[in-house]
């Protein structure tokens, strides 16, 4: 269990990374097609993140249940819930910023646009999503922290 709860944990970070480079290439779309295109790719580092988040939590309870030696209530165990809780949260809102330049990018092709928008540059520029991305990824990056060393334990 322990092995699936690390390969849940490995598609998250997997995912988070391929987030990340999606990111940072629609900071240079400026069309509508760019636009689409990055996000069909970028749906494919969504499920990997849903699934991770999933997996992580329900086998991540199912390990400290299971192993004699950890319980669901230690500090570090409800810490790393916690942290849990704050990445999901941020990823959420995350992917809810990342729809506003799709949607915008639809619009555009519906009325026949296909050049360079300076609206949708602004919507694939914007540091709203950017900054709950950063916060998830702090937040996975202290779950790993406290993962490793257990502290309290």
């Amino acid at each position: 269990m322990f092995a699936i709860h690390l390969l849940f944990a490995a598609t998250l970070v997997g995912g988070l990374v391929m987030s990340w480079i999606i990111f940072v290439s629609l900071y240079t779309a400026d069309t509508a097609h760019t636009t689409l295109n990055l996000n069909r790719v970028g749906l494919v580092g969504i499920v990997a993140i849903g699934l991770g988040l999933l997996g992580t939590i329900v086998i991540g309870i199912w390990v400290a249940i299971l192993r004699a030696n950890f319980h669901p209530w230690d500090g570090w165990v409800i810490g790393a819930i916690v942290l849990w809780a704050i990445a999901t949260a941020a990823l959420v809102r995350a992917f809810t910023e990342f729809r506003r330049p799709v949607d915008k990018a639809k619009e555009l092709l519906a009325a026949g646009q296909t050049g360079s928008s300076s609206e949708l540059v602004a919507l694939n520029r914007a540091t709203t999503g950017l900054m709950f991305r950063a916060v998830a990824s702090a937040a996975v990056v202290l779950i790993v922290i406290d993962m490793i060393y257990k502290p309290g334990a």
